[in-house]
């Protein structure tokens, strides 16, 4: 499958990204583009995909496309492709395009439904003078201008009642406004009555401990790589954790076959910490295994909408929207200090979820949802995620540049983190050295599972979007001056 994302690695002219990672309003959506929808060549697939997406309700009536020109570079395809494939939607009816106004998808009448619808571990604060510890992105990237902004925006319009006791689920603008952000940008199917929001990945997982706990359930399958806070969690929750093999194509979510397991916690788009994607082949080994045993899976999607190499992979929520509960928070792409999260409930758990969760939303601040909802509303949202996308992947390259072939970089270039395969047997002595630099790193061992059946590897987990842009310079030479 062929599936693309709004993506820009290149400058608004087509050349090469130059100047600050700021990207310019007339942008437009960030999307996620099927071009496997329809037949007959390029021209065929996009204007296929982009007539479904409208078809289904996936792109809401009024949503402003990207110029041709945008997505062309974003697609790598040709200019003329694009604006052929607008020009059919246009004359069909399915898009509009005024000057001054841009193309944007046509108000036609209330689309169909679906049938099927209805944090990582904490930064540790030590001594260290420079740190490239995973798990945070750049806070000095936060933008605060057009946040303060939505955040005007939202309380002068926020009615009354926003102010009492809310909705279990939280508020209905953030709901509605995730519902089309995740439908095109990630291709999760999401309906706002079963988006539950939460303050944190954690705060979510605790939830669905307790739905597995009433629901029987006594084992969870992990990858076998992962976050140990995570692991502690479930079985805190009473619940056993079986780790899954992860290699080249991600978990090794064949083995889930057999009895046991009742559900299991993936990072299927970019693995934590291996950084590999789960392959085509094991995704739909996870969602099979969901279906014919009953079980849940659980997606983290972290950082998702940060690949580099190519265009991102769209959730696994997408094959099956029954079986896979979606898990997303505004940790990665904004700042993990908002306590912002969210998930997205088969219906059938969506009563258990609401259960656990109470009567009353005491967790998320209504003023800050309401914030959140108007900046991804006017765009800011998708303006921020470009921009910080070209940043993270500048500073990756900064970091191949710097290493020059010292060491490997293994896992897809995306995300916030890399991982450098080392020689067998130095990884305690790179973090001493490292230590020594005054650099705070973390290897690969330490987030191994306890009882995991795994080759040796020696690597470190490099977050390189940890330091700020001042400290970026000095904290890769302290790396470089570590390794040997």
């Amino acid at each position: 499958m062929t599936e693309s994302w709004a993506n820009p690695a290149t400058g608004p002219t087509g050349g090469p990204a130059t100047g600050p990672a700021v990207e310019p309003a007339g942008f437009g959506a960030d999307l996620h583009i099927d071009l496997t929808a329809g037949r007959g060549g390029l021209k065929a697939g996009l204007a296929g995909a982009l007539r479904e997406a409208a078809r289904s309700g996936r792109l809401a009536p009024g949503t402003r496309l990207p110029s041709s020109r945008t997505l062309a570079t974003d697609l790598g395809i040709a200019r003329n492709t694009v604006a052929e494939a607008y020009a059919e939607l246009v004359a069909e009816g399915w898009l509009t395009a005024r000057q001054g106004s841009g193309t944007r998808v046509a108000q036609r009448a209330e689309p169909r439904r679906s049938a099927t619808v209805p944090a990582r571990r904490p930064v540790r604060q030590g001594g260290a003078a420079y740190s490239l510890l995973p798990g945070s992105p750049d806070l000095g990237g936060f933008p605060r201008a057009a946040w303060a902004g939505a955040a005007r925006k939202a309380l002068a319009e926020a009615p009354n009642e926003a102010f009492g006791y809310g909705d279990p689920r939280g508020r209905v603008e953030l709901r509605e406004a995730l519902a089309g952000y995740l439908a095109r940008a990630r291709g999760v199917y999401a309906d706002p009555e079963r988006i539950v929001l939460c303050a944190g990945f954690v705060h979510a997982l605790m939830l669905l401990a307790r739905v597995l706990r009433a629901r029987r359930v006594r084992e969870v399958a992990v990858e076998a790589y992962g976050l140990d806070v995570h692991r502690d969690l479930l079985t805190e929750a009473g619940l056993r954790t079986r780790p899954l093999p992860v290699d080249a194509e991600g978990a090794d979510t064949p083995r889930l076959a057999g009895p046991g397991v009742g559900a299991v916690l993936m990072t299927p788009a970019h693995q934590f910490p291996t950084g590999v994607a789960l392959s085509p082949a094991r995704r739909a080994a996870a969602v099979d295994w969901a279906r014919s045993s009953g079980g849940l899976v659980l997606e983290d999607d972290y950082d998702g909408e940060f690949r580099y190499d190519r265009q991102p992979v769209g959730a696994l929520q997408g094959l099956d929207p029954d079986r896979v509960l979606y898990l997303g928070t505004a940790s990665k792409s904004l700042a993990p200090g908002l306590r912002m999260g969210w998930m997205v409930v088969p219906p059938a758990l969506l009563d258990e979820v609401l259960a656990v969760r109470g009567q009353i939303d005491w967790t998320c601040s209504a003023l800050e949802q309401l914030t959140l909802a108007q900046f991804i509303t006017s765009g800011a949202y998708d303006r921020h995620v470009r921009s910080m996308r070209l940043r993270y992947r500048r500073r990756r390259d900064q970091l191949v540049d710097a290493l020059g072939g010292r060491v490997a970089v293994s896992g897809i270039a995306a995300g916030l983190h890399a991982v450098l395969d080392l020689p067998p047997g130095t990884e305690r002595a790179v973090l001493q050295s490292a230590a020594r630099h005054d650099l705070a790193l973390d290897g690969l061992h330490g987030f191994r599972h306890p009882d995991a059946e795994l080759p040796a590897r020696d690597a470190l987990v490099v977050g390189y979007g940890t330091p700020s842009d001042s400290a970026w310079s000095p904290t890769l030479a302290a790396l470089c001056a570590a390794l040997p």
